[in-house]
């Protein structure tokens, strides 16, 4: 299970046009931002890549505007997050080893990452309601691929309560108010 003390948020190049041409967009959009506010409310670390962003634009800007005083992209053009040191170093930093992943494209940069994540044995929660790829059948072959890897499938209310535990305080209160 999830743990608070134990867990990070990683928002995979949800950036310029290809953005906005992914599967079922809004849907996608919608649950990065529960998720990236639930991370704010809980205290999570929230790690943030654009691949080649000279090349494809920055961040979705409602995503940026949510995690611009916290955090600060990681620039990469390896597809996995791994294959950047400021990337290694900021999630080794973080002392977490549950990676709730999200981002885009499923098949591509969150798959390989998610392998990679796993190979140094790191837990991986993919947020199925918060990855994309341009068509829907990517996007299904890589949650199958990174599920057959050993990567855990969760969804954004599912992760945001599995983590909060209890029903009951101010954590709880503010994310029953995102999930709505």
């Amino acid at each position: 299970m999830l743990t608070i003390d134990n867990t990070a948020l990683l928002v995979i190049d949800v950036q310029g046009k290809l953005a906005q041409v992914m599967h079922n967009k809004e849907s996608l959009f919608d649950n990065l931002e529960r998720l990236i506010k639930g991370a704010r409310v809980l205290d999570l670390p929230i790690i943030w890549t654009e691949q080649v962003p000279e090349k494809l634009g920055p961040t979705t800007p409602a995503l940026a505007e949510l995690m611009a005083d916290v955090a600060r992209p990681i620039s990469k053009a390896s597809f996995s997050c791994c294959g950047v040191a400021p990337f290694t170093e900021q999630l080794a930093t973080s002392g977490r080893r549950q990676v709730l992943m999200t981002g885009i494209e499923t098949h591509i940069c969150v798959y390989q990452t998610s392998l990679d994540l796993l190979s140094q044995g790191y837990e991986v929660h993919l947020v199925i309601d918060a990855v994309s790829s341009r068509t829907a059948e990517n996007r299904q072959l890589g949650i199958e691929r990174i599920q057959a890897a050993g990567g855990i499938l969760t969804s954004t209310e599912m992760a945001l309560f599995e983590l909060l535990r209890v029903a009951d305080g101010p954590q709880f209160k503010e994310i029953a108010r995102i999930v709505k």
